[in-house]
């Protein structure tokens, strides 16, 4: 996967330490409920869209950027409906450390047809809520269930996670 050129500049400065990222994750929903997926090439895993932000973007306009790159669907967001933080760093093959807060949002697609759009996933595809393949990553099922009880009732407003006990 393409680290982003920003990202590049600041590891240059930092070696592998942590970097705190921020995220969006993109559920698109169609008008018959189901929802766009993409199979990481990094992990085989299935999840909905995600990247991060480029510095001074909007983080609605990043979601519908990253689903238009990782799956060449138009779309647009709806709410967003949840915003969380990973809890463990990320460390990737290269010893670079990450965390992330993502902000999630429910989309809807526009246009477009559902195809790879980079070397982010080898697979996409639409799939009902009842029948979501196989591997998922944990993330995505808690992103998925958030959007779509937003869906479900709008009145419930956006998810944060609640604070420790």
């Amino acid at each position: 996967m393409p680290i982003p050129d920003f990202v590049s500049r600041l590891r240059a400065r930092v070696g592998t330490d942590l970097l705190w990222l921020p995220g969006v994750s993109a559920v698109v929903v169609d008008e018959d409920g189901r929802l766009l997926l993409g199979r990481r090439a990094d992990n085989g895993r299935w999840a909905v869209v995600s990247g991060i932000l480029e510095p001074g973007e909007q983080p609605a306009h990043a979601a519908v950027r990253e689903v238009r790159e990782e799956t060449g669907v138009d779309a647009v967001t709806v709410a967003l409906v949840a915003v969380s933080s990973d809890r463990e760093r990320v460390v990737y093959e290269n010893g670079d450390q990450a965390q992330y807060v993502d902000l999630t949002f429910l989309c809807r697609p526009v246009g477009g047809e559902a195809h790879v759009g980079d070397d982010e996933s080898t697979e996409v595809g639409w799939f009902p809520p009842d029948a979501l393949p196989e591997p998922m990553t944990r993330t995505s099922r808690e992103r998925i269930a958030h959007a779509l009880a937003y869906r479900a009732d709008p009145a419930r407003g956006t998810w944060f996670d609640p604070p420790p006990s």
